[in-house]
């Protein structure tokens, strides 16, 4: 989404559908990656095995967070990194831009991460006259094109490779019409790794965090995490409290997790284990509550703190993949952005939990077991509840809980609308019929559920 644009889902959906043929190249191309994950996985037999100890493993977590993360400080402080604790997003800018204000540095480094999204960093240091270059492909792509990423994973999945073309053109001076994408990211490389050689500080962002060992866990696929910080004299590196996992023996668990849900990989290219500075290099670590601790307390909404980013939900769901990221107006898109972003802001982020079929497909390929499809379930009652809704939808609601509640009304309501579909269809078959925008209204039946069953039963025996 734009900046400065306050539509919300249904707006923005609507705005990403007008291109039906990217819609349809979106969709399947999410459901491939989709098809990948599952081929990954069924040739793990003890895969459900493995969900379930991720999801025990970051249950404990979540039950003993407050220890975990003090153990993290302890170890890491002990290696000569330095912790920094920020409660809001606003902190978390403020903490990195000192450390990289007393270096006197005006250009930047920086890997993926989803949590400087979520605090808007980079708009922040462009404010105060830093420029913060990212590395990530993805991420750089969509840098160029001013947008935020559509997804976790896969942050430029919204374009084509000749709009691809075309930004390089502009930004990096390519042939004009050259989309193929092995000179593209060719030219990427060779853009970027000035930056690298150029740049005294470099960002990343935190997988794992390993509270036996103090250290840090960054995964990627492009090795170009550890060219920046191997590179930079200072290494920031910025997660939120939740990503600490107990042990190092732990982390095997996941790592099996992550990439074969996210991309249908056996493993990211990269693991990389940061436990210490190098000898002249300075390591900080910034870990960032922004409403973890609020959800923390929920027992409805704390089990959505187990994510571990792979993003396996938005490939799967299907409003996600023809409504595009960026309709959900947040840093994180899909189901599991559904049910963070109203825990910060539920007036801002209202219509999100209502942005699904409640089909489950999420709950089913979360690796660590979130129950996403009952917290967007349950999201919804609690915004219902507390007026966050338009008048017409709490209106709709609250006709339909009286005629569901009542079997003489709902009986009623049945014949009546039979009789209105089969002989003044235009009632309903208008503009003002959500539903009709779409799809063609239903052939009314010649009879309720209920008539046909008091006819048939006790027939053939049932």
């Amino acid at each position: 989404m734009k900046p400065g644009d306050n539509m919300d889902h249904a707006g923005l959906s609507s705005k990403f559908n007008r291109d039906e043929a990217r819609v349809d190249w979106h969709d399947k191309t999410l459901w491939f990656i989709r098809e990948k994950r599952d081929k990954a996985a069924w040739q793990i037999p003890e895969w459900e095995q493995l969900r379930e100890q991720a999801s025990q493993i970051k249950e404990n977590v979540l039950s003993n967070l407050h220890a975990y993360l003090l153990q993290f400080e302890q170890h890491a402080t002990e290696h000569g990194i330095k912790v920094h604790w920020a409660s809001t997003p606003q902190e978390h800018n403020a903490i990195v831009f000192d450390i990289i204000h007393k270096k006197g540095v005006e250009k930047i480094v920086k890997s993926k991460s989803m949590l400087t999204e979520e605090c808007h960093l980079n708009e922040y240091l462009a404010a105060q006259g830093i420029e913060v270059i990212d590395t990530d492909l993805g991420e750089r792509i969509v840098q160029l094109a001013h947008e935020p990423p559509s997804h976790i994973v896969l942050p430029c999945i919204h374009k084509k490779k000749e709009e691809i073309g075309e930004l390089f053109h502009q930004h990096l001076g390519t042939p004009k019409g050259n989309a193929d994408p092995q000179f593209l990211t060719a030219a990427a490389r060779q853009h970027l790794r000035q930056r690298f050689l150029t740049s005294s500080v470099a960002i990343t962002g935190v997988n794992f965090a390993i509270a036996e060992t103090g250290e840090v866990v960054v995964c990627t696929n492009e090795g170009n995490a550890d060219l920046g910080t191997q590179l930079a004299d200072v290494h920031i590196a910025c997660m939120g409290i939740e990503k600490i996992i107990p042990q190092r023996k732990h982390l095997g668990v996941f790592l099996r997790l992550l990439a074969r849900s996210a991309t249908g990989q056996p493993i990211t290219t990269y693991s990389s284990h940061f436990k210490k500075p190098r000898a002249g290099q300075e390591m900080h670590v910034v870990l960032v509550d922004n409403g973890r601790s609020e959800r923390l307390k929920s027992d409805d909404f704390r089990n959505a703190l187990k994510c571990i980013r792979c993003g396996a939900c938005m490939n799967t769901c299907p409003v996600y993949r023809r409504s595009g990221g960026h309709s959900y107006h947040y840093a994180i898109a899909g189901p599991i952005g559904s049910i963070l972003a109203p825990g910060l802001d539920m007036k801002k982020y209202a219509d999100l939990p209502f942005a699904s079929t409640l089909c489950g497909s999420c709950s089913n390929v979360c690796p660590v077991k979130i129950d996403i499809h009952d917290q967007l379930y349950k999201w919804r009652q609690v915004l219902v509840k507390n007026g966050y809704v338009n008048s017409g939808k709490a209106f709709g609601m609250k006709g339909m809980a009286a005629v569901l509640s009542n079997s003489r009304t709902f009986k009623w309501s049945g014949i009546v609308g039979r009789m209105v579909m089969k002989y003044i269809p235009f009632v309903l078959n208008n503009k003002f019929n959500p539903w009709y925008k779409q799809r063609d209204m239903p052939k009314p039946p010649a009879q309720s559920f209920n008539q046909w069953y008091q006819q048939n039963r006790g027939k053939n025996g049932k």
